[in-house]
């Protein structure tokens, strides 16, 4: 193409003359400007009915054109051609014209032709080979190759063509010459309205909705480059169209590379598709693009970028309380979080005095609020609890996708200006493409160290989860080289305090994820003991039961279960721990029952890791409201832990009962939440209540343990019987992680102080 062509464009028109658009390799799908439809030379140098033909809309007038001839053995112009006359209605308001050049096309090896409009190259097409032109309008250009090439066998009668509704140089293909019937469409040549697609606007493309009502349509629009991805781009409408409902945006899917800069203006053909990142059985929603398409032409470079979107107080507010309440039926981005997102897909935006209210994760991504958080339910640490009627759609999510580097690490409460890019959507979630690094200003938020210590009276029992937990780099992580192992240890004994009794979940087996039928975890156990004493604490003891392979879920071949570090120092292991069976822990983690005795005082653990969440659709997914995987066997998993706590407490009313662990609920039904919201923790304290959950009442709205997608909430429990919650335990969750990048655990172990006598 041309490096040198240019065209002013007058975006604005709503004319007729917006059906045509301009193009450097024009053809009868694009059709504004005339273009080289035929070309008959001297097939094996007979200098036969030599003749270009030219095509284009009806009414193109050529005076002013000229076809200039290229030598490629040189560059160099060997003759040029004056056109006249005005195309003529033929097809669909499209026509030809023919010229002929008796004996004097050469034959190629190779050879070119410019066609040219009033000084400016249109087209510069070569056969046979490609070559730099020297000389006449089209000097400095190097040609396109059309890539088809005459031989000895190729028929005197034959001449090179564009086939169907092709437009590409390479859409040239050889056939009988249709001179002779000038106006004829070649082979299977389609002419006019029916092969060229519609002019449209980005906002008509995207429409006031999730799904494109141009779906699966060739549509041709324009507009300015904003973001370059290394497979692809964004471009916007300059204008728009002052409807807020209507995105302005799109992205450009061209699997490589995409040749485009920012500032670009850039016309695009193609076909309009919903893409589904993951694909459909990720219930996520669709990004409207193109992909692949057919043309991407360049019509003028440094162009001014259009003016971001800026979310926050000084542009448009997100909705705080409705992701969806309508099942999509209507379209109403001032109620709903994800028309908001959906109104601003693909467009360029500002998140004015962003605040994290996540750490950066492993995968670049930070959840933010605008105006630093100004009017919104922060918690004491600068972080957005979960509450019963919202799941906050204000929350926007930031991704390094298109930054040179990573994402700076930032922490919750953490300060990054302003931050602006294209709006996208990914894993379950609509995002801020950054263009340039974030400036984190440090909020200064620092691990928590409880105050909570066991004493000649008091017994300190935690719970923590470990995040798959194996002692094999040579599995999927490695946990010895990265730390893990050491960070846990770290926490245990200087955040908290080396507790007497320490419920664990996620330990996995000696190889990890390898699928190997290893089952026992004791070289696990004894790496995370050794480092806690490297650390400075406590020589602990280990108790676990191991699960039959493969019987208790999570990740493939690391059979994870729950166990206990314990001090011997401090307390003694009664008999030995006890593995609950029961179906409503069908293929789910096993509680682990034990009984220590604390100078006489005995004191019943069941530690349990319910069943996760695996099924829920995202949050900002199609599945409107979303559902709540895995409430069905949570509900009965606290139900039968319920009745043995009953028992328990039938044999012996005052018995000293801790119910803890990783519950995978939270403390409350979401009613923004689907099937109708059933109470785990109601059902496993039961109603009038036998167990009651420190969590709250403790720590206020400090009470959270694990962060997801920025919102802050409870996942992690520990609840005790009367007899203990008459001595006024004392709680607390130990914030050390989920605030944080550099996490020994994506979740904050819990930590309580019990009297005993």
């Amino acid at each position: 193409m041309p490096a040198t062509y240019s065209k002013t464009f007058d975006w604005l028109r709503r004319s007729a003359l917006c059906t045509f658009l301009l193009s450097l390799v024009a053809g009868p799908s694009l059709g504004q400007t005339a273009f080289i439809n035929e070309i008959h030379y001297d097939n094996t140098s007979k200098d036969t009915g030599e003749a270009i033909e030219i095509a284009g809309p009806a009414g193109t007038d050529l005076s002013g054109w000229v076809i200039a001839l290229y030598n490629g053995r040189n560059g160099a112009l060997y003759r040029t051609k004056s056109l006249s006359g005005i195309i003529l209605d033929q097809a669909n308001g499209f026509g030809t014209i023919s010229f002929s050049f008796p004996k004097s096309i050469q034959n190629g090896a190779p050879d070119g032709i410019a066609l040219v409009a009033n000084g400016k190259v249109v087209q510069f097409l070569s056969y046979e080979g490609t070559f730099t032109a020297v000389g006449g309008p089209a000097d400095g250009m190097t040609s396109t190759d059309i890539r088809v090439a005459e031989s000895n066998s190729t028929p005197v009668e034959f001449s090179l063509q564009l086939k169907g509704t092709g437009t590409a140089p390479s859409d040239f293909f050889w056939s009988i010459p249709t001179r002779a019937s000038f106006g004829a469409p070649n082979a299977d040549q389609v002419f006019g309205t029916d092969a060229s697609p519609p002019v449209l606007r980005i906002c008509k493309i995207q429409g006031a909705g999730h799904i494109s009502p141009h779906k699966d349509e060739q549509v041709s629009t324009r507009g300015i480059v904003t973001a370059v991805a290394r497979n692809g781009f964004y471009f916007q409408d300059p204008t728009g169209d002052g409807d807020e409902r209507t995105s302005d945006g799109m992205f450009v899917y061209t699997k490589k590379a995409p040749g485009v800069s920012i500032g670009d203006e850039v016309q695009v053909t193609g076909t309009v598709i919903e893409y589904i990142p993951g694909g459909a059985a990720t219930n996520n929603l669709s990004i409207t693009q193109f992909s692949q398409p057919d043309r991407i032409q360049t019509l003028s470079t440094g162009n001014p970028i259009p003016a971001p979107v800026v979310i926050g107080a000084a542009g448009r507010q997100p909705p705080t309380r409705v992701i969806d309440n309508d099942n999509f039926a209507v379209f109403d981005p001032e109620e709903d979080g994800i028309d908001f997102y959906e109104s601003l897909e693909g467009m360029l935006v500002e998140v004015q005095d962003a605040v994290a209210i996540s750490p950066t994760n492993r995968f670049g991504e930070i959840v933010v609020l605008a105006d630093a958080g100004a009017g919104q339910p922060l918690n004491a640490r600068g972080g957005l609890n979960l509450t019963p009627h919202t799941l906050h759609p204000q929350r926007i999510q930031l991704d390094d996708s298109l930054l040179p580097g990573d994402m700076p690490a930032a922490q919750v409460s953490d300060a990054l200006g302003h931050v602006s890019g294209p709006v996208s959507y990914r894993f379950g979630n609509f995002e801020v493409l950054v263009l340039t690094e974030p400036v984190v200003a440090s909020a200064g938020l620092v691990p928590e160290t409880t105050a909570l210590v066991g004493t000649a009276t008091h017994l300190t029992v935690g719970s923590f989860n470990l995040f798959n937990l194996d002692p094999n780099d040579d599995d999927e992580s490695a946990d010895l080289a990265d730390g893990q192992f050491a960070a846990i240890a770290d926490q245990i004994v200087h955040r908290l305090r080396a507790p007497d009794v320490l419920a664990l979940q996620e330990m996995q087996d000696n190889s990890g994820a390898v699928n190997d039928g290893t089952t026992s975890a004791d070289q696990t156990a004894q790496t995370l003991m050794a480092a806690i004493v490297a650390a400075g604490g406590p020589k602990y003891a280990y108790a676990d039961v191991a699960p039959p392979d493969g019987a208790d879920g999570g990740q493939p071949g690391g059979n994870i279960r729950v166990a206990y570090l314990y001090q011997p120092a401090r307390v003694a292991l009664i008999g030995a721990v006890e593995r609950i069976e029961d179906d409503a822990f069908r293929n789910s983690r096993k509680p682990l029952k034990a009984v220590f005795d604390f100078k006489g005082t005995k004191l019943t653990v069941i530690n349990n890791h319910f069943s996760s969440k695996f099924g829920s659709p995202p949050l900002f997914g199609r599945i409107q409201p979303p559902t709540n995987g895995g409430l069905a066997q949570r509900l009965a998993q606290a139900a039968f832990i319920h009745d043995l706590v009953a028992e328990l407490l039938a044999a012996d009313p005052n018995a000293n009962i801790v119910v803890l662990g990783d519950l995978n609920e939270c403390p409350f039904p979401l009613a923004p939440v689907q099937p109708p919201p059933g109470d785990v923790l109601q059902t496993l304290a039961g109603t009038p209540p036998i167990l009651f959950n420190l969590g709250d009442a403790a720590d206020g709205d400090l009470a959270y343990s694990y962060n997801f997608q920025g919102n802050s909430q409870q996942l992690d429990y520990l609840l005790v019987s009367a007899a203990l919650l008459a001595l006024r335990p004392e709680f607390d969750h130990v914030h050390v992680n989920t605030e944080f990048p550099n996490q020994a655990s994506d979740h904050d172990p819990i930590l309580a102080r019990l009297l005993l006598h």
